[in-house]
């Protein structure tokens, strides 16, 4: 299990939960297994619904009565979980960070150490991937998906290298994508460039935000007054949803009020500050770094 993923924020995450060893819980992020298992250590007499939607995920699955795996995109979490009439959760669960398998397998795109096809699929069923992106989007699209899913705030620059090469040649792999830019920035920052720049393509294959924000929306709805939502990000852009979601209980950047103007509050914001991985897990684990595990509670 800890070869696919080793589990980020581990104690802090099943802390955060307060579980009740009666209740009924989701992970929406299975992935290696290592959160659910915890999960499934706290709880007696309830169940866990793990969601995953990559297949070679879901072949982590833990042998244990309680659990039911579910192989499908968080953003189905309403329709999944009605199918098994479930419409009330003690507590909802979700990693937004990339597997250690997810990085490494040669076959997927994900990383900038491997010369591979530019998939970057969590779901292989999905039609689109990263080489339509970059060959087939306009400027204009290619210029919001680096704005929107890497926040760089000029990225016509970035938008017209891709077009210019593009014209004489198909971008396919991502040594194709990494030799546009090779002289673009100074080698000091290049790694963080590249970072920014797969994950930005990343997060419009897998359409990410738009997932984000439907998981959110439905947790609210599905979680009972005293259940928990728990979910650690990676990067600004999803933070910054998750923060604004669980302060203002919805997505919208300012607080809501009723007719008589008194301020609607949905949750009880747990974690002031973020709690971020200490340096010995940082140095554990290097993925682990940029994390940040945000938590509230239904009221």
């Amino acid at each position: 299990m800890n070869d696919f993923h080793t589990p980020v924020l581990l104690s802090e995450s099943i802390n955060a939960l307060n579980i009740n060893p009666k209740g009924t819980y989701v992970d929406a992020t299975f992935g290696g297994g290592g959160h659910s298992q915890e999960i499934l250590n706290k709880l007696k007499t309830g169940n866990l619904i793990a969601f995953e939607q990559d297949k070679e995920a879901v072949k982590n699955r833990l042998n244990d009565k309680r659990l039911t795996m579910i192989n499908s995109n968080f953003k189905c979490l309403k329709k999944q979980l009605g199918r098994l009439n479930i419409t009330h959760l003690d507590g909802v669960f979700a990693d937004l960070g990339v597997s250690s398998y997810q990085f490494s397998d040669n076959d997927r795109g994900f990383s900038l150490k491997y010369d591979a096809v530019i998939d970057m699929r969590m779901d292989k069923k999905m039609d689109k991937n990263g080489v339509f992106i970059l060959n087939k989007y306009s400027s204009e699209d290619l210029n919001r998906v680096f704005q929107e899913h890497a926040d760089f705030k000029n990225p016509k620059s970035i938008t017209s290298a891709i077009i210019n090469y593009r014209e004489k040649n198909i971008i396919k792999t991502t040594f194709d994508f990494k030799n546009i830019f090779i002289d673009f920035v100074n080698k000091q920052f290049e790694n963080k460039f590249f970072a920014r720049l797969f994950q930005a393509i990343r997060m419009e294959v897998n359409d990410e935000v738009n997932c984000l924000k439907a998981l959110l929306t439905q947790a609210k709805d599905l979680l009972q007054p005293g259940g928990r939502l728990v979910v650690i990000s990676y990067h600004s852009i999803e933070d910054r949803i998750v923060k604004n979601f669980m302060k203002y209980g919805g997505l919208y950047n300012e607080e809501q009020k009723d007719f008589y103007g008194n301020i609607k509050k949905v949750f009880q914001v747990i974690t002031k500050k973020p709690i971020c991985p200490s340096n010995l897990e940082c140095e554990m684990n290097n993925k682990a770094r940029s994390a940040k595990l945000r938590v509230c509670e239904k009221i």
